[in-house]
């Protein structure tokens, strides 16, 4: 078995473009019978507001002082890392707002299994749909995409249930020196940080695949749509 720690933010558009390409070797491989992947929390910007009235371009050149049309041009190559795997960014209507109870709201699916679906269904909300991540009723919409209960995920997050386990997470990254999402630990050995090419993932893969004992004839079907790796 290949456990795999991987540390991310809903609003890192280079956590959506790593587990993209973590995915494409992992179905490759055929791996996804092998892998468990447990998700932890981490948030880029802790102090995000609920609610913007500025696009992306706007608060990102401020933050980082430089000109709107810097600001795009930035922009524009994430853009193009993205739609090599086949993922849609629309900075336009993006919302960069708070994603803590977005990570609350993974921690209860994990709870009952659900996290895999969750964690794509969530990224492509916020990066290709302009959906606000803090608004508590449009993540119950998302949450009863992937199957959740929509009264029981309402209470959830209309309580304060899952905080001691996402600040777990976020002090546990700030313990073992985590600076920048994604963070993958393979089997508590190997670390990579970054969205890393599909060639490092798959060269990293293949070394466990031969350390763990793992041969093409005993790998299982090919990935479905919501992922490769599930638990």
């Amino acid at each position: 078995m290949i456990n795999i720690d991987l540390w991310s933010d809903f609003s890192c558009p280079f956590c959506y473009i790593g587990k993209a390409r973590l995915e494409r070797v992992l179905k490759e491989l055929k791996l996804h019978t092998h892998v468990h992947i447990h998700y932890k929390s981490y948030q880029l910007n802790p102090f995000a507001p609920a609610t913007v009235e500025e696009n992306a371009f706007s608060l990102f050149s401020k933050k980082m002082g430089i000109s709107i049309d810097q600001a795009i041009e930035k922009f524009a190559h994430v853009i193009q890392l993205a739609e090599e795997e086949s993922l849609t960014m629309d900075y336009q209507t993006i919302q960069m707002t708070n994603t803590f109870d977005a990570h609350r709201l993974m921690k209860y699916a994990t709870s009952l299994g659900k996290d895999q679906g969750l964690t794509t269904r969530l990224m492509k909300a916020y990066f290709d749909e302009g959906k606000n991540l803090a608004d508590l009723s449009t993540l119950v919409e998302i949450a009863t995409s992937v199957g959740l209960d929509r009264q029981q995920t309402k209470d959830m997050l209309h309580s304060n249930e899952f905080e001691g386990d996402v600040q777990n997470d976020l002090q546990e990254a700030k313990a073992i020196g985590v600076r920048g999402v994604p963070f993958f630990v393979f089997n508590q050995r190997y670390a990579i940080s970054g969205a890393q090419s599909y060639e490092h993932f798959k060269q990293l893969l293949t070394k466990i695949m031969k350390e763990e004992n793992i041969t093409p004839s005993s790998l299982g079907d090919q990935c479905e749509d919501e992922g490769c790796a599930i638990e």
